[in-house]
C-alpha cells in the first residue's frame, strides 16, 4: 500500500498542483473557502462556516481582494478546499461589529470535527505566516503569495520563502509509582497546571530538549524519553512534538520561580479528585496536553474520561 494511502491526514494535500495557476483557479471555482479575518477564523460556536466563490466575488465591496491558499482535496478527492484571508475595505467601528461571525481557533477548535479543525489549521498556520512577511529577508523588497499561498516570493530577486514551524518539546513527566508531575506558569490562573514544554535550540536534538527543559523547569533530570505524538499548533506557528519521560528522583522536583511557579505530583485518584473539586484547571481538549494528561489517566482499568469533566483554559 502506498504511503499515500496510508496518510494519516483527512485533507489531501495535493502539492503537485500549487504549481498549476490555472488548474488552482478551476479548483477555486468548486472550492469549499474558509474566511480568515485578523487571524479569526468565519466559523459559529462548533462549525466551520464555509463560502463559495460566488459569494467572495459578491463581497469585494466590502472586503479586499487578500490572498487564496490552497489547502489540499478532501478525502474523494474531488472538493476542493482554500482559505480566503482578507480585511475589512471600511473598518467597522467596534470589534463586535468587525469580527461578527468570526472566532480564533482556541475558542472553537475543540468543537470541530476531524476534517474542519485540520483545514483550521492549516488555515491559520498560513494566514500567520503571511501577514508578517510581507518583505524579503533578504532585500527588504516587497513579497507577494505564490504557489497557491505555500511561499513567498521577492519581487525583486526572486527567492522564495517559506512558512516557517517552530518545533517544541511537551512532555508528561512520570516516576517509577506512575504518578504524573505538572506544573502551574505564572501568566496562566491560579489552578492552571499543564505538563512541560519548550523550543527546541539550534544543534539541539528533540531528546535533548526534553531533558534540558524539564530539568530547567522542574528541576529533575529524566531517562526513558519515548514519542508519542505530535500536533501542530499554529499559535502562531509551532509543532508540538509529545513526549513522555521518568525521573528516579520525584523528591527533587521544585519550579524555577520563572517560568513555572508552582509543580504537583499527582496520582490518578489525586487528580480525579482536584478535578472534581475545582481546585485544578487543565489545558483544553483540543492540546496535546489534554490528550497526553486523559491517556495517562484512563490506561488503569476504573479511570474514565469522564472523570476528567471539569474545568480547562487556554491561559
Amino acid at each position: 500500500m502506498s504511503a499515500r494511502n496510508q496518510s494519516l491526514s483527512p485533507i489531501n494535500r495535493a502539492s503537485e498542483l500549487r504549481t498549476d495557476a490555472k488548474a488552482l483557479d478551476q479548483l477555486w471555482d468548486k472550492a469549499l473557502i474558509i474566511q480568515i479575518i485578523d487571524g479569526r477564523i468565519a466559523a459559529t460556536e462548533d462549525a466551520l462556516i464555509f463560502c463559495d466563490a460566488t459569494t467572495v466575488a459578491a463581497q469585494q465591496e466590502s472586503f479586499e481582494a487578500g490572498e487564496r491558499f490552497f489547502l489540499g482535496l478532501g478525502r474523494d478527492n474531488n472538493t476542493p478546499y482554500f482559505a480566503w484571508r482578507t480585511s475589512w475595505i471600511n473598518e467597522p467601528a467596534t470589534v463586535e461589529e468587525k469580527y461578527e461571525g468570526f472566532a480564533t481557533l482556541r475558542e472553537v477548535g475543540g468543537n470541530l470535527d476531524e476534517v474542519e479543525i485540520s483545514l483550521a489549521m492549516h488555515a491559520v498556520g498560513l494566514a500567520n505566516w503571511h501577514a508578517v512577511h510581507t518583505h524579503c529577508a533578504r532585500c527588504g523588497a516587497a513579497t507577494v503569495s505564490d504557489l497557491g499561498g505555500s511561499v513567498r516570493v521577492c519581487v525583486e530577486d526572486s527567492t522564495q520563502h517559506h512558512p516557517r514551524t517552530d518545533p517544541a518539546v511537551i512532555v508528561l513527566v512520570k516516576d517509577s509509582a506512575d504518578r504524573i508531575l505538572l506544573g502551574h506558569q505564572p501568566v496562566w490562573p491560579e489552578k492552571r497546571f499543564s505538563t512541560f514544554a519548550g523550543f527546541v535550540e539550534p544543534g539541539e536534538s528533540f531528546e535533548e530538549c526534553v531533558s534540558r527543559e524539564v530539568f530547567e523547569e522542574a528541576g529533575v533530570y529524566c531517562n526513558d524519553i519515548n514519542y508519542l505524538r505530535s500536533q501542530a499548533w499554529p499559535f502562531p506557528a509551532s509543532i508540538m512534538i509529545a513526549f513522555e519521560a521518568i525521573t528516579d528522583h520525584p523528591e527533587n522536583a521544585r519550579p524555577d520561580g520563572q517560568e513555572i511557579t508552582e509543580v504537583r505530583w499527582f496520582t490518578r485518584d489525586e487528580m480525579k479528585n482536584a478535578v472534581a473539586t475545582n481546585d485544578i484547571l487543565l489545558p483544553p481538549s483540543i492540546s496535546v496536553a489534554r490528550k497526553m494528561i486523559t491517556a495517562w489517566f484512563v490506561a488503569k482499568d476504573g479511570y474514565t474520561v469522564a472523570d476528567l469533566t471539569g474545568g480547562e483554559t487556554w491561559r
